[in-house]
């Protein structure tokens, strides 16, 4: 926990950071300061809806995550346990394996589940949740809670969902 104090909130930058409000109250302003410049940043661009559609929150994200993974890598960011502070001997996490035999009963009890179900009813619960996802502002709950009824997967709903409005794909930039 002093590690932690020490190395990565910031307290040890200042002789009394609790003696008073002067430090706190600077780094507020701070703080206050960079957000308005950023807000005014997205504004300029047309607004939020704007910057996404642009790639500029996507793009921001990956390139802070980049500076803070490298400012890590680096040891200008200390992370207590990580870059820093580490236990000399750690083993290695184990690596988390699904057992065949799981995934093959698995497979089994979706089979037999889909040999057994209506397909009539599920092609028309599934036929709901595409229609109802083609209104716009229409309610899906209730659809794809029929389709559930009727014992459709969860992988059929969301490719039924896909069908209608399709496949999420983050802009590539580089």
């Amino acid at each position: 926990t002093q590690q932690i104090l020490a190395h990565e909130s910031g307290v040890v930058n200042t002789a009394d950071p609790l003696g008073g409000s002067y430090y706190v109250e600077d780094l507020t302003n701070r703080l206050e300061a960079a957000a308005q410049a950023y807000l005014d940043r997205i504004a300029a661009m047309g607004g939020a809806v704007r910057a996404v559609e642009q790639g500029f929150v996507q793009r921001e994200i990956a390139e802070a995550a980049y500076r803070a993974q490298q400012a890590v890598e680096r040891g200008e960011r200390v992370v207590v346990g990580v870059n820093a502070f580490r236990e000399a001997a750690q083993a290695p996490p184990e690596v988390l394996r699904v057992d065949p035999a799981v995934a093959e009963a698995q497979a089994e009890k979706l089979r037999r589940l889909r040999a057994r179900r209506d397909a009539g009813r599920v092609a028309a619960a599934l036929a709901a949740v595409r229609e109802a996802a083609a209104e716009p502002g229409a309610d899906l709950l209730p659809p794809i809670l029929d389709a559930v009824r009727a014992y459709a997967t969860l992988g059929e709903i969301c490719g039924a969902l896909r069908e209608v409005f399709g496949e999420y794909r983050a802009p590539a930039e580089v």
